[in-house]
This record gives C-alpha cells, sequence and structure tokens, in this order.
C-alpha cells in the first residue's frame, strides 16, 4: 500500500511518513487495504426467501434495517434469477452453468439420500478459482451437496481453506442419529475441520455467523472470499433467540427473518472494525422464493411464496450488492443477471482465471457492480429446476428429459414446456399475476419470436449429474427404475414414469376367465 518505486532521499520524510500513517491507522482514517486492490467478496445467501419479506423491496410486516441499510448504501437490483429451488441455485452459483449443463436440474438431498454428490473432479469450482487467484477462502451455514462422513473433506477439494456447515439431515440406520443430525438451528450438528458433532445449547446460526466473524478478523490482511448460505430461514420453524415468545408458524417465520437482519448487522460491524468495509463486496440475496405455506403484501399486493415455482415470486429473487469504496450507493437497478455470472464476476475483480476445460454459462456483471454500465450483453436469464431427481440401477438422474424453464429478458418472459414448445408469454410490466398469455397477440409477434428463438440455443437433452459412483454403505436411498426411459418427455416414452408403471401394472393384472 505504501511502496513506491523510487527510494525517499534522508530518513526524515521517511520516519514522517510512516508516523503519519501510524496515526491514521490508530485513528481509523484508512483502510487495511485500499478499495478496489483485489476487494475482499462476501456472497451471503439466504434461504427461501423472496422480496414479499423485505421492507426495501417494498415487504411489509417485517422489519429489515440491516437489509435496508445494505441496499442504501448499493445497488439494489430488480431482475435477478436465481433457480426455483435448493440445488439448482447452489450448483448453479459453484459452477457458473446453468441447470441442464451442470446436471443439478433437480434437488438431491446427498446426505439424505446417498448416491449422487456434488462431485469436484467433474464440476468447475468459484472457491478454487478464487484461490488460485490468492484468496483467503471460507464457507459457513448450509450445504447440502456432500455427504461429510463418506467427504469429510469435501469442502476443501471444492477450495474453501476453512469452513462450518451444517451438515445436512444424514441419512441411517441408527434413527437417533438421523434425529441429531437433522438440527441445523437449536443444538445443531455442524462439520468443521476437525468433525462433526452437536453444540447442545446453541443456536446453528450464530456459530455460523461468528465463524463468518472470526474468518474475517483473521484474514483482514489479505484478500478473502466467502461464501456465506445462511440456514435461515428455511423451515422447520423455530423460535430465535431474539424473539423467543414466537409460537406460531407465522410469527417463527418473521422472527427468522428478521434474525437473517440481525447476523448481518454484525457482519457489517466487524467489517467496519476491522476498516475493510470500504474495500469488502457484499452480495445479499436468496437462493428461491419463500415457502408456500407464507403470504405477505409486497407494494399493496398480496403474494404468495413461490418456492419451487418459475413464475416470478419463485425466481426473481432479491440482490443486493454493496461495497461503499467501490460500488455506487443509492441505485436501482433493472440489469439482467443471474447466479451463474457470479463465477466470472468474482473471477474478473480477483483478476484470476476461470478453471479451464469446461463451457460456462455466466457473464461478468463487473461494470455494472461498480456503476459503470447499467447492463452487460445479457439478453435473457433463465429460470428452470425443482424437485428430487430420480434413482435408477445406474444411479442419480434428472427427472426429465428436458425440464421446462423460463425465459425473460427486462420486460418479457416465455413459458418453455418439456414439450420444448413456448406455451406462455407474459408483459411483467402490468400483469404480475403471470396470467395473460400473448403467445397468440398480432401485437406482441416480434417479442415472442425474439424469445422463442433462444429455445434452439439450448442441447436436446439436458445433462445428468455427473459423479464418480461410490460403493454402497447401507443407508442410502433404494430403487429399481430404468435409466434414462423414466424421463418425462424421452422420446421413447413421452409421459416417463406414467407410461413405465402403468405397463407395470399391465403386467401384474391377470387374464379374466372366460
Amino acid at each position: 500500500m505504501f511502496q513506491s518505486n523510487k527510494m525517499e532521499k534522508g530518513k526524515g520524510r521517511m520516519k514522517t511518513l510512516w508516523v503519519a500513517v501510524g496515526l491514521a491507522l490508530t485513528m481509523g482514517l484508512v483502510e487495511a487495504r485500499e478499495p478496489g486492490d483485489k476487494p475482499n467478496i462476501i456472497f451471503i445467501l439466504l434461504d427461501d426467501l423472496g422480496k414479499e419479506w423485505l421492507s426495501c423491496y417494498g415487504g411489509e410486516n417485517i422489519n429489515t434495517p440491516n437489509i435496508d441499510k445494505l441496499a442504501e448504501s448499493g445497488i439494489q437490483f430488480h431482475n435477478a434469477y436465481s433457480m426455483p429451488q435448493c440445488t439448482p441455485s447452489r450448483a448453479c452459483f459453484m459452477t457458473g452453468q446453468y441447470p441442464y449443463r451442470n446436471g443439478w436440474v433437480n434437488h438431491w438431498d446427498a446426505p439424505r439420500w446417498g448416491h449422487a454428490y456434488f462431485d469436484w473432479d467433474e464440476s468447475p469450482s468459484i472457491a478454487r478459482s478464487m484461490k488460485d487467484a490468492g484468496y483467503a477462502t471460507a464457507a459457513a451455514g448450509k450445504w447440502q451437496l456432500n455427504d461429510f462422513r463418506v467427504h469429510p473433506d469435501a469442502m476443501v477439494r471444492h477450495g474453501f481453506d476453512e469452513f462450518c456447515m451444517w451438515t445436512g439431515a444424514e441419512g441411517a440406520k441408527d434413527k437417533e442419529h438421523s434425529r441429531k443430525s437433522t438440527q441445523r438451528y437449536w443444538d445443531p450438528y455442524i462439520h468443521t475441520k476437525t468433525g462433526s458433532k452437536t453444540y447442545e445449547g446453541e443456536f446453528g446460526p450464530d456459530i455460523y455467523n461468528q465463524f463468518v466473524i472470526d474468518f474475517i478478523g483473521e484474514n483482514k490482511d489479505q484478500p478473502f472470499f466467502v461464501y456465506y448460505p445462511m440456514a435461515l430461514p428455511h423451515g422447520p420453524m423455530v423460535h430465535t433467540p431474539l424473539k423467543p415468545e414466537a409460537k406460531s408458524n407465522l410469527e417463527k417465520h418473521v422472527a427468522m427473518v428478521e434474525y437473517t437482519d440481525h447476523l448481518l448487522g454484525k457482519i457489517v460491524e466487524k467489517l467496519e472494525s476491522e476498516k475493510v468495509r470500504n474495500n469488502t463486496i457484499i452480495v445479499w440475496t436468496c437462493d428461491n422464493g419463500t415457502s408456500g405455506q407464507f403470504s405477505n403484501k409486497l407494494n399493496g399486493r398480496l403474494v404468495r411464496g413461490g418456492k419451487a415455482t418459475t413464475t416470478e415470486n419463485g425466481v426473481n429473487t432479491p440482490f443486493i450488492v454493496s461495497c461503499p469504496g467501490l460500488v455506487p450507493s443509492g441505485e436501482q437497478s433493472q440489469a439482467l443477471l443471474d447466479f451463474s455470472d457470479m463465477y466470472p464476476t468474482f473471477i474478473e475483480f480477483a483478476g484470476g482465471q476461470m478453471e479451464e476445460g469446461y463451457t460456462y454459462d455466466g457473464m461478468s456483471q463487473h461494470e455494472v457492480f461498480l456503476g459503470k454500465a447499467e447492463k452487460n450483453n445479457r439478453d435473457w436469464v433463465l429460470g428452470m429446476g425443482s424437485h428430487p431427481a430420480k434413482l435408477t440401477h445406474k444411479g442419480v438422474e434428472s427427472a426429465y428429459y428436458f425440464r421446462d424453464r423460463v425465459i425473460r429478458n427486462e420486460r418479457y418472459k416465455l413459458f418453455v414446456g418439456a414439450d420444448r414448445k413456448p406455451s406462455k408469454v407474459v408483459d411483467l410490466s402490468v400483469d404480475f399475476a403471470e396470467k395473460h398469455n400473448l403467445l397468440e397477440s398480432p401485437d406482441h409477434k416480434e417479442i415472442c419470436q425474439k424469445l422463442t428463438e433462444v429455445i434452439a440455443k439450448f442441447p436436446e437433452k439436458d445433462n445428468d449429474p455427473d459423479y464418480e459412483r461410490l460403493a454402497p454403505v447401507g443407508w442410502e436411498k433404494k430403487s429399481k427404475l430404468p435409466s434414462q426411459i423414466h424421463k418425462i418427455g424421452h422420446p421413447d416414452n413421452p409421459e416417463g414414469m406414467k407410461s413405465v408403471n402403468k405397463k407395470k401394472t399391465q403386467k401384474k393384472e391377470k387374464p379374466k376367465k372366460k
């Protein structure tokens, strides 16, 4: 920071310089590193939360002052897409690839169901690339893509120097262990480098958050990257340390959302106290919409949670970027972006390289984050994937041959069926409920054609999860599904399992006596 290509003549001026620097550091007038000098990056990902539960987006009956302040200090995006459910969103973020390419189109709970897992040898990793770029890397919260009993070092293999993760509900013949490992909140079961154990009497989100805070303090003098997929506010609904009186599911949901705000406040406070806030980019977002059991008013409209759906309440996610030393404050952005963009964006900030040998779908939002461009070259974003994958005798496979999906630009949105055909086009500027189909409208022929042309860019068939198969462990999920032919939309069996089950039923039926 204070090096020069030229040597100062005389010791007096150098002494004066270091005294000034020392005073500035003592008084908190300078950052630990200059803004823009390989900025730190913290990616905070909430679990199951839509815009209707955030006051900065117009959500009512909720108090999120720290999130609101974060939005005021940076750019608040309105056209950011996640995927509709947990696994597709997280894999998309980690790989910079859409689900149809990385194979994680469906949800798969690796610790509970076994078989498939996020294989570090078969997938690119944003964390490994950040580490290669000279960053200290860490992850805390929910992972659920690997079974830590089978691969205790999975997080390191994926590129994280340090980690503090809820294990996920671990399937086991020992039901007590399954019950114990299910806990992510009170008495959480957490995996670190020292192994997995229960933290009795503690609240899991406090442990994950303190881990992040400690990591910031330990790495303040070097660039760091933190992936922080919070466990909150996904079910089960629980009371929190700040609202122990919460009883109903709705009261607990509100308490859990507001606790995420409390935890964010602590993170920002730590960054400020360590003098690295102006050189730390915080990206705050959510993996998909809220659970359908909850509804709330958003700018006067009642919005039901859209988790696992491709309507806007399921995939148009809250997205805030803040860094006082780099990112303009108080901005509202209509730029198109999605989770596949994070890998190239963060790597450009880090001055690194994405892993070779892979095809990527993401586009860097570097200039958009810095406020130097209103948008990048994206013409559309994509949302797809939800519900469990299928287990066959050859391993875990996508449930669809070609999964239905949505494609949208700044204003219009196309729904594409599993038959690869367009089924609906809506104008999001006026049709918030996404009910009025413009596909056959003469006035919208051009935009319908433009969006429909995107379908041809997709592969004929979605990829399946790619992983090296494991030896049986005894408790994994069992299945006798036939490989590939089970898929909905398969050319030789379009109805998928409906057709397979029908054939099985016909075989079992006894011939009628004459």
